[in-house]
């Protein structure tokens, strides 16, 4: 009886270690499903960093229009402050012209991004270009104007630039407030919110110094 017994109980002993074997099998095959746990977990990343690619390009025609027009804009500015340096007399002014190159030009840059990744022209930069081109735009100087500022020096500068400064930041204001209320590219709304922020402020600061605030 008891190698029958043991007969018995030995198919029994392995057809639990079969189940045992089955469960480690199982338990391992959880392990690895952990690598597969993990693919899982990093599809909803790549979906994530794949919508925020998507998100990141969403823009329209403004945007393209907006960065487009403020890219002549602000380089007309950064060329109407770099007159400054040698031409104020007014340290005021040349501090507010330092402020206004270093402010702009890393926006142009941004904006020159943003228009070669949407595969859009970038408006070309030609040094000592004829500026009655973008004379309709909203604040631009035409070229008589840029003359003018280039030809003075001393007070008369300074109250000419702090004049055509105004005029061109009001015209950026307005341009910056058209991408806020039409654009849907979020970085380009963002730079338009912040070049309303930072030119009214400087509009005000210049107005001082013209003995209008």
């Amino acid at each position: 009886r008891g190698r029958i017994g043991v007969r018995i109980r030995g198919p029994a002993a392995l057809a639990t270690t079969a189940v045992t074997a089955a469960l480690v099998l199982a338990a391992c095959g959880g392990d690895n499903g952990d690598d597969s746990g993990s693919a899982a977990k990093a599809s909803p990343t790549a979906s994530a960093a794949t919508g925020a690619e998507a998100t990141a390009g969403a823009h329209n025609d403004q945007d393209v229009s907006f960065a487009q027009g403020m890219i002549p804009h602000h380089r007309q500015a950064v060329e109407m402050a770099g007159m400054a340096a040698s031409r104020a007399s007014s340290a005021q002014v040349k501090d507010l012209a330092s402020r206004i190159e270093k402010a702009q030009d890393p926006e142009i840059e941004t904006m020159s991004g943003w228009l070669k990744a949407w595969g859009e022209d970038v408006p070309a930069d030609m040094p000592g270009m004829d500026h009655s081109g973008h004379a309709g735009m909203a604040g631009m100087m035409d070229q008589k104007d840029m003359d003018e500022l280039a030809d003075a020096s001393g007070k008369a500068f300074d109250t000419k630039f702090l004049t055509m400064m105004v005029e061109h930041h009001e015209g950026a204001v307005k341009m910056a407030g058209t991408e806020k209320e039409k654009g849907r590219y979020a970085p380009a709304t963002k730079l338009a919110g912040d070049i309303i922020t930072a030119q009214q402020a400087e509009i005000e600061e210049m107005n001082k110094l013209l003995g209008k605030g």
